[in-house]
């Protein structure tokens, strides 16, 4: 049996869940703290940076994401009482970047028997307050089927901490003077060194827990990764036969592109199980003495001061003009109003196998937040097939069309794209789960397992 299949025989529970009366806010900023880095290798140490509303006694619980028989996670450690005191929140600097240089509050030594995973480490304060921040516990060492690769660069790229009305900034928003959220106030350097807003949850990270739960349930031969290790290539070639990518992975630089497209002309495939990937080319600044950078840059429509640019890959700006859907088979087309089912084509090409669906099919309740769409005026290399054509309506009432889609090489590598962000909402969120979009997603992973 694989590690992750082992790790999910051990019994998890439910008392780390952040969440219920208590909620932390950035306002109150009543327990808030964030890791010194993205991902941490077996053996290597971590520090969590900590600060409360008042000086008083904390505790950190560090939790593995997981199935755990329904439970969702595992409580793997748990630091001593801690002192913990107040701390301010910077005055944005350097393109509106907030950089909190908070001291360590306590280190976490890996031990080298983890299971590679996501990880939450859960700030708990005296009086009850409970927030946290996610990291990913590599394992450099160890050939895995598939590596998972959690969004960070995108997580920070929304982070509007402190969303306080007043000083938080993210790259898409600052605060006026009426305290509204505007795009002309935004930031175009973030940093990770600053807590995730509110209760410490990325936005839309709950895309990737659901499939990381989902993936762990069925015993994948999974290991896992964050941006900064696609992006410095923590990602040889042999050591997995396909990156999965669970969520909204919407930030790359062209580090990791050209990393994961040399993946893929060596025979790795990749899936992207969500909607609006790779679409802002971005890049990072801060790299010292080996440690990943810790400020993500993305100027938009602003002019980067920078050779190269930050600004949409399908723009004329970038040098060469690269639209993400040369890479992916499509690429984002809305912001889709309401759910919408999706439409089956292809029903006889292999994704579909015992899906028990024909042409024409609809699957309630898939197409939804944002979606991807076949641009007929950007060519793909290879074969792709659309397995299914949604018609829906965007946020201003357009009428656009999604798309599923599957690239298959010459090399036997593939590229699968989802195409809609509720795509792993369908597979595995209790109530919105589909047995269709459970099988069609284990059919592409399971070719994935067996191609080199």
């Amino acid at each position: 049996m694989n590690p992750v299949g082992i790790e999910n025989a051990l019994r998890g529970d439910t008392r780390w869940k952040v969440g219920g009366l208590r909620v932390v806010d950035d306002v109150g900023r009543q327990i808030q703290g964030y890791a010194s880095h993205s991902s941490v290798n077996l053996g290597e140490n971590i520090d969590f940076h900590v600060a409360l509303a008042n000086a008083e006694d904390f505790a950190i619980d560090i939790v593995r994401i997981g199935h755990y028989g329904g439970a969702g996670g595992r409580r793997v450690a748990r630091s001593p009482r801690l002192r913990g005191r107040p701390r301010r929140a910077p005055a944005a600097g350097d393109a509106g970047q907030i950089r909190c240089r908070w001291p360590r509050s306590w280190r976490l030594a890996v031990p080298p028997d983890w299971t590679s995973g996501v990880y939450l480490a859960v700030f708990r304060s005296a009086n009850g307050w409970r927030s946290a921040t996610p990291f990913v516990v590599r394992d450099d060492s160890r050939t895995a089927a598939l590596r998972v690769v959690l969004p960070f660069y995108t997580y920070q790229a929304y982070n509007q901490w402190p969303a306080d009305g007043r000083a938080g900034k993210s790259l898409y928003y600052g605060y006026d003077r009426a305290g509204q959220r505007v795009w002309t106030e935004r930031a175009a350097k973030v940093s990770f060194d600053r807590p995730y807003a509110g209760a410490g949850l990325p936005s839309r990270c709950a895309v990737d827990l659901d499939a990381v739960r989902w993936l762990e349930r069925h015993s994948y031969d999974v290991a896992y990764l964050a941006s900064d290790d696609l992006d410095i290539g923590r990602t040889e070639a042999g050591r997995q036969r396909g990156l999965v990518f669970c969520g909204h992975d919407e930030y790359w630089t062209a580090a990791m592109r050209g990393n994961a497209e040399s993946l893929l002309a060596q025979g790795v495939s990749l899936a992207f199980l969500a909607a609006n990937n790779v679409y802002w080319r971005s890049r990072v600044e801060g790299a010292r003495r080996g440690r990943p950078a810790r400020t993500l840059v993305c100027y938009k429509e602003a002019p980067d001061p920078r050779p190269g640019g930050t600004h949409r890959w399908r723009d004329d700006r970038a040098s060469p003009r690269e639209p993400e859907q040369r890479l992916l088979g499509a690429q984002f087309n809305g912001i889709v109003r309401g759910r919408w089912p999706l439409v089956v084509t292809g029903a006889d090409h292999w994704f579909w196998a015992g899906c028990g669906v024909a042409d024409g099919d609809h699957i309630g309740g898939v197409v939804g937040v944002e979606a991807d769409g076949v641009a007929s005026s950007v060519p793909v290399e290879g074969s792709r097939t659309v397995l299914a054509a949604s018609p829906y309506r965007d946020r201003g009432g357009a009428s656009k069309t999604q798309h599923t889609v599957v690239r298959e090489l010459p090399n036997g590598a593939l590229v699968f794209l989802a195409g809609s962000m509720d795509w792993p909402v369908a597979m595995a969120r209790p109530g919105r789960r589909d047995p269709r979009i459970e099988r069609a997603t284990r059919n592409v992973l399971d070719r994935i397992g067996r191609t080199v």
